[in-house]
């Protein structure tokens, strides 16, 4: 699939990958104080932003179309950064295309199987009458009755648009809803990227856990990790600039 995605900057190529929900402009922000030094890749994942829908969604599927991308721009060895589900997606392309990454950043998420965690969070965006919607405010507060954090939801309101036809969804709600269970897979066992990995964690996180290093260990022997102060799980959002220090740190 030929992914959707936003190239910039100079230098060597760091191809960034949003999680569930997400898209590229997630990344917007960590991008422009990255730009000076690296060429950014800020990609849509199929079934999220502008990428094209797909009835197929996995992460064996995800995978092979960031390495069409790779081939398309000619990418040999690249950084290689996703944060929840792109990071997911980062660890399974590290362990079967190894010796097309350089260094791999994987944003609060660990190799292990997650249950599934995402019920409310499905039940109230299936349940927007999209035609009955007259506007964001009003797409908002019937969310609110299912997702009370106002953060979240202007989140997921991100992949509201509109059109001569009214608002529609970017993300593939109805393949989303019907496989997220393929969201929360573990790497299988035995895989291995030996290359330099950062796993960065939010501090107010449980995504990482004590009970991962082993998990860690055995997938990315040579992994460091990093605790972000002050941030939960959407890490690259609450605190930009701390995440943008670890990742010059970590490539330099």
């Amino acid at each position: 699939m030929k992914l959707n995605y936003k190239k910039s900057g100079t230098g060597p190529p760091l191809v960034i990958l949003h999680g569930l929900f997400g898209s590229l402009d997630n990344w917007f922000s960590i991008a422009k104080e990255l730009v000076e030094h690296y060429t950014l890749y800020l990609v849509d994942q199929r079934n999220h932003g502008d990428s094209p829908h797909a009835k197929e969604w996995n992460y064996a599927v995800m995978v092979e179309d960031l390495k069409e991308l790779f081939d398309a721009e000619g990418l040999e060895k690249v950084y290689l950064m996703g944060h929840s589900m792109g990071g997911k997606t980062v660890m399974n392309f590290a362990v079967k295309y190894p010796d097309r990454v350089e260094k791999l950043i994987v944003a609060d998420i660990a190799p292990r199987y997650y249950p599934i965690h995402h019920q409310t969070i499905l039940e109230g965006l299936n349940s927007l009458d999209l035609k009955k919607i007259q506007s964001r405010k009003d797409a908002d507060e019937q969310l609110a009755e299912h997702i009370p954090e106002l953060g979240v939801r202007q989140f997921l309101l991100k992949s509201l648009t509109r059109d001569s036809d009214g608002f529609g969804w970017k993300i593939n709600l109805p393949v989303i809803t019907k496989n997220i269970e393929n969201v929360g897979e573990a790497l299988a066992k035995g895989t291995v990227f030996e290359g330099p990995t950062l796993f960065l964690a939010g501090a107010n996180s449980n995504y990482i856990q004590q009970k991962d290093l082993p998990d860690l260990e055995a997938h990315f022997p040579n992994y460091q990790l990093e605790f972000v102060a002050n941030a939960g799980h959407w890490l690259h959002a609450e605190q930009p600039h701390a995440v943008v220090l670890e990742i010059r740190r970590f490539l330099k």
